[in-house]
């Protein structure tokens, strides 16, 4: 759902249709298999259920894919985003699965959800590094000293201790 560079040159997996890194070099499989989210163990019915997906949309289209790989990888790039596109169309059928892979995966991307963010920034997370999403301080901690739409919105409470928290 984000696409990236391919990660080595025989990569049929990533399509290679965008340059940078993707949701898979920014960690979704990663993601995707937290055990707090508990859809690791769905990942294969899902991936059926895209490759079957994958196999009907060939068959309309006229398309031979190779055997050699899986339904969804033999799509070109073109007829991925097509397919992607159909599944997530509003009363689309699973819908909601294809929406919730594809928000993973922009998370895996955007916020590095996988990972703590000090630890994502130290190891430089391509989708954060992609983004340009700021490194903290010298003692770890973000401090944003231009404040939102140029001005402080608010004061600081009289009673707020000095590590920041209400008294």
């Amino acid at each position: 759902m984000v696409p990236g560079a391919k990660r080595y040159v025989g990569d049929v997996a990533i399509a290679g249709a965008a340059p940078g890194p993707g949701a898979v070099q920014a960690g979704a499989v990663e993601l995707l298999n937290l055990p707090d989210l508990g859809i690791g163990v769905l990942l294969p019915e899902l991936a059926l259920l895209v490759n079957t997906r994958a196999l009907a949309y060939a068959a309309t289209h006229g398309q031979v894919l190779l055997p050699t790989q899986p339904p969804f990888v033999a799509l070109r790039f073109t007829d991925r985003t097509a397919l992607a596109g159909e599944l997530l169309t509003p009363g689309a059928p699973d819908r909601q699965l294809y929406v919730l892979l594809a928000l993973f995966a922009a998370a895996a991307f955007d916020t590095a959800a996988h990972l703590h963010t000090a630890v994502a920034i130290r190891q430089h997370h391509p989708g954060l590094a992609w983004i340009g999403f700021p490194a903290p301080g010298a003692d770890g901690l973000w401090r944003f000293p231009d404040y939102s739409y140029g001005r402080r919105l608010a004061s600081e409470h009289p009673l707020t201790t000095p590590g920041g928290h209400p008294a």
